[in-house]
């Protein structure tokens, strides 16, 4: 999962049901014969809420467990998707009736199982709920019920009977002639009437339903090709102003540039990229995408300008796809059992996350798509944001309890640490083989070993990693992955013939570039307040200002998130001798801060080339950026 800001996704899983369509028995109607038909009427929304039923065949036993995943893999949070449905009703076989109650917020028991018919119950959507007290999935992992636009992340409407999560599927979405779809899941059959077509589609166990996003409205969807993958790249844009098509190119370039660098490791013979990007008006306010093995969802503003969009494709989609690697080809067994209600997690966020990440900036230096200034740009900026997260905790350790504090409060530092982490062993396999291994020849040798079928032992992985490659690839995982120590980075960044230094750059008042604010914003109180994890630029300390003022008003506007953009366009055409007066909140009293506005800068760490590196280290640098 990538996330903005902060960043942010997606361990996923891929198997064949035991069962398949040649051996069911067309006289067997048992729950453990048939496919769960699972249904969800578009035609028939009211109050932004889907009808959604679910008809499982004949159980054979008195009490079975109806449940929507409290978590579902690559969020490493509580979404609770049973939270947002209502009228859970079981229909019986005789005629009857009757609500079921839950027995906590993700489980419904049907005590009378066997005269059970089929479930129907209505589900709310998680992009505009009218309470500011629920809490709420991200939203690359949301829905969202709309009469023009459906986000159907399966997970929000689906749910599993307990001890059948491995029985077959099949969904069944009506919608009216004139919507488009897209699905990640391949349809096998659709029936159309005069207003309406319902179209049906078939998965070999539950982990398939919600691994296999769609999108239904109006939108505009382009399909092509990418050497061998068939791409379906659909984009909701509510005021029209971005199209599938404005971005097709963009999408093209990030793949083919991607596929030249996996080589070839096993990727997908189709990709589909579901975008969704939200107006003013909605509440899916958290920006980023969620991976799925040949799929992922994304949600971005829809006010950004083609330029901005460009580049957030670019961050995550090179991010997303990647994942079809890692966890898709290679992961752990805590992936592929993967608990919903209870689950477990690996140890190897380190990996699945961290090596994501790092690839996904790392290709783009190779493959020519970056310059060598930016990509050290990308590093230096990791380096700052990791350190703001506690840089003694164990990597392992927090992966395996990443749901609870403190490992939660940290675990976005998986996109910044944990990249390092992977540049570092990286840059240690080069030099260490002369550029004949590196962590993609790494990953290669693993996946050979295990693939999307076999899942490894989550104890074993690290000894595997250290009998493959090197002594010191052993030593830097346990010393700083397993271990606490933090990282010397720059060490490492001097084998390259790189160094860190400060400098002193020119910034505006509330960004210092398009990745770094001087603010942050509390979603769930709506206030907006000056960070106190970077220094802030001169003018802002001239003013007095200090990390954690809540920032009541600028020049008597006052400053919310409904105001926020057009008080940052105003501040754009701020000169030298504009006088400001800010007026925040600090330790519950307000406070006001005057001056001018002045010309304003902060210091920076960046990382530059040495001046005279030695052979060696030009060689180990020309092997790490692909220019040897």
């Amino acid at each position: 999962m990538k996330k903005y800001v902060p960043l942010l996704l997606l361990l996923f899983i891929w198997s064949c049901s035991p069962k398949s369509g040649s051996q069911l028995q067309d006289d067997d109607t048992s729950a453990q014969a048939v496919p769960i038909e699972t249904s969800i009427d578009l035609t028939t929304m009211e109050n932004d809420q889907l009808t959604v039923r679910v008809d499982p065949g004949d159980f054979e036993q008195d009490t079975v467990l109806y449940r929507l995943p409290r978590v579902i893999p690559g969020t490493y949070m509580e979404s609770n998707f049973g939270s947002f449905v209502e009228n859970m009703t079981a229909f019986y076989m005789d005629g009857s009736s009757a609500p079921v109650n839950p027995t906590d917020t993700n489980t419904w028991t049907l005590s009378n199982a066997t005269a059970v018919d089929y479930l129907e119950y209505k589900v709310n959507d998680t992009f505009d709920i009218e309470s500011t007290e629920k809490e709420t999935p991200y939203s690359m992992a949301g829905t969202n019920i709309a009469e023009e636009i459906y986000v159907l992340n399966l997970h929000g409407f689906v749910g599993y009977f307990e001890g059948f999560q491995e029985n077959r599927y099949e969904l069944n979405i009506t919608s009216p002639t004139d919507f488009k779809s897209a699905s990640a899941l391949n349809m096998t059959s659709s029936d159309t009437t005069a207003n309406q077509v319902t179209t049906i589609y078939f998965a070999d166990r539950y982990f398939e339903v919600i691994d296999n996003p769609m999108m239904y409205g109006n939108f505009t969807k382009e399909e092509f090709e990418v050497d061998g993958i068939d791409i379906v790249f659909s984009l909701y844009s509510p005021s029209g102003n971005h199209t599938a098509a404005g971005q097709k190119d963009v999408i093209y370039d990030i793949m083919s540039a991607q596929k030249d660098y996996l080589g070839d490791l096993e990727t997908t013979d189709r990709y589909s990229i579901f975008l969704y990007m939200a107006g003013q008006s909605r509440d899916a306010t958290d920006f980023g995408a969620l991976e799925h093995h040949t799929s992922t969802v994304m949600v971005y503003p829809d006010y950004v300008n083609d330029n901005q969009l460009e580049e957030g494709l670019v961050d995550v989609i090179s991010h997303e796809f990647f994942h079809i690697v890692t966890p898709l080809n290679l992961h752990s067994e805590d992936i592929r059992y993967f608990d919903y209600y209870n689950p477990t997690f690996s140890k190897h966020l380190w990996m699945y996350e961290g090596l994501t990440e790092y690839f996904a900036s790392h290709f783009q230096i190779y493959e020519g798509l970056d310059t060598k200034e930016e990509f050290y740009e990308k590093i230096s900026q990791k380096i700052q944001y990791a350190e703001s997260f506690n840089d003694t905790l164990s990597f392992t350790e927090m992966s395996e309890n990443v749901l609870d504090e403190p490992y939660a409060s940290n675990y976005l530092n998986v996109y910044m640490k944990g990249a390092l982490i992977n540049m570092c062993l990286d840059i240690i396999m080069r030099e260490e083989s002369g550029n004949t291994k590196s962590m993609i020849t790494l990953l290669k040798e693993l996946t050979d070993r295990y693939g999307s079928e076999r899942p490894f032992e989550d104890d074993a992985l690290i000894e595997e990693i250290v009998e493959i490659t090197y002594p010191e690839m052993g030593e830097f995982i346990e010393t700083h992955v397993i271990g606490t120590t933090p990282i010397n980075f720059e060490s490492y960044l001097n084998r390259v013939g790189l160094e860190q230094a400060d400098a002193e750059l020119p910034t505006s008042f509330f960004f210092a570039d398009q990745s770094t604010p001087f603010f942050n914003v509390d979603q769930k109180e709506g206030t907006i307040f000056f960070r106190d994890d970077i220094e802030l630029h001169s003018t802002l300390k001239n003013l007095g200002a200090q990390g954690g003022d809540v920032i009541v008003s600028v020049n008597g506007e006052p400053l919310n998130l409904q105001t926020a953009q057009q008080i940052i366009g105003n501040s754009m055409n701020w000169n030298p001798d504009t006088e400001i007066e800010i007026v925040v909140e600090r330790d519950g009293e307000e406070v006001t801060l005057s001056g001018v506005y002045g010309n304003p800068v902060y210091i920076k760490s960046i990382i530059e080339e040495m001046e005279n590196p030695s052979e060696e280290q030009l060689q180990l640098r020309g092997w790490w950026l692909g220019e040897n």
